[in-house]
């Protein structure tokens, strides 16, 4: 158990290489079986933060992304996040990795709430993080995962799949996206047919035929995973194995490059198809659409500066694709919080930082729809959906799911 009574020591200014960087904490996954998710998300939100920095940084002042490895575990992420605001003075918390991380590091903002510690952009769609008292500590770009989960049930139901199963993280991240899809299911007039869970940080390499066995017994003709991409490709792996030939659908956690990564090295050792009839709900649009703004710049500042530097803050063999989902939300989250950090002044202080984000409204970040913080800490509401046919492509039709 962790103390709330830890001792913690301030580092003078002079310390850092910068005095006058507005410095951002960042903890996230770099090592384990979710590196993946902080690392590319690490990777998008710096290479918009080195090209401000390039052009003057926010009213003369360089940022510093100061990101820790927490492995996905909650433990880490409360030290990680301690040694953040007490010891490096981190003007603000950014690009938190995780619901499981989320359910531990909220109370500890709670109890930090005198002090303004405010956490912009958690990779989360988790309900908690939109709800009192979080709300009021937490800023949102995404989409929540009831959004999400609704759109995966409702399009299902609407091709003819009713008997909709799932498969699910036991801890919080797993149990928000169970009552979402209960909640969808029950709006239509269903209700799952079966669940199974499985252990967080989870890997590919481990046996998911028992969850699989789980499920058809209660013969499904459609699952959603709430899963993070190593246990969800697992899973989808030994769900055709044994010949579920119905829609697996997967939420935006799991990260859809990293699921087909993963199946298209397991489809070459095997001689099976893995990739076929799966759907995954994101909170971006299509990071090949260049004819959206903020895409044809992510894509270009992408090339421009994440390619030349190590692909995280750890020293590991993680390799990331040049673009990808995860890196865009990294990106787009960091796109928005330099639009938030010039509104706040030379100098800005956490106290000014409630006031200011929620005078946000019908903003254009130039990704095709405003954003609004009026009324609410979530910026944007918009859920697309992917699947993977000779490359990931977005869904524009749902004939092809009808029954």
């Amino acid at each position: 158990m962790v103390m709330w009574t830890l001792l913690v020591f301030v580092v003078p200014q002079q310390a850092y290489a910068n005095p006058d960087a507005i410095r951002l904490g960042m903890s996230a996954p770099f090592t384990g079986t979710s590196r993946n998710i902080g690392s590319e998300l690490y990777r998008g939100a710096e290479a918009y933060f080195d090209f401000i920095n390039s052009t003057g940084g926010i009213n003369g002042r360089p940022i510093e992304l100061i990101a820790y490895d927490d492995q996905y575990e909650p433990e880490l992420a409360i030290k990680n996040t301690l040694r953040l605001l007490h010891q490096d003075q981190v003007f603000t918390l950014f690009n938190y990795v995780g619901t499981a991380v989320m359910s531990r590091v909220l109370p500890l903002l709670e109890k930090f709430k005198d002090e303004k510690a405010y956490l912009f952009f958690p990779f989360s769609g988790a309900q908690p993080l939109r709800s009192p008292p979080y709300d009021q500590l937490t800023f949102n770009l995404r989409a929540s995962y009831r959004e999400e989960t609704a759109g995966l049930v409702n399009h299902l139901v609407d091709t003819g799949h009713r008997r909709i199963a799932v498969l699910y993280q036991g801890d919080a991240y797993g149990r928000d996206g169970w009552v979402g899809i209960r909640s969808a299911l029950a709006a239509r007039g269903a209700k799952l047919v079966g669940e199974a869970t499985y252990r967080r940080n989870s890997h590919f390499t481990d046996s998911f035929v028992p969850q699989v066995a789980i499920l058809e017994r209660s013969t499904p003709d459609a699952i959603i995973c709430i899963a993070a991409y190593a246990p969800a490709a697992g899973f989808i792996r030994d769900a055709r194995r044994e010949k579920f030939k119905g829609p697996i659908a997967n939420v935006s956690f799991a990260g859809f490059d990293n699921i087909i990564s993963l199946l298209q090295a397991a489809e070459k050792e095997d001689g099976r198809d893995y990739t076929t009839g799966l759907i995954n709900s994101t909170v971006v649009s299509d990071y090949a659409d260049e004819r959206i703004p903020a895409i044809r710049e992510y894509r270009q500042l992408m090339q421009q500066y994440a390619q030349k530097k190590p692909h995280a803050p750890l020293e590991t063999d993680y390799k990331g694709p040049a673009f990808g989902s995860i890196s865009l939300e990294g990106f787009l989250n960091a796109k928005l919080l330099v639009t938030i950090l010039r509104r706040m002044g030379k100098d800005p202080v956490r106290a000014d930082i409630h006031r200011v984000v929620s005078g946000i409204e019908n903003l254009e970040l130039g990704i095709g729809a405003p954003v609004t913080f009026r009324g609410s800490n979530q910026g944007q509401h918009s859920v697309y959906y992917k699947t993977y046919q000779d490359g990931i492509t977005p869904i524009s039709d749902w004939a092809r799911w009808q029954r």
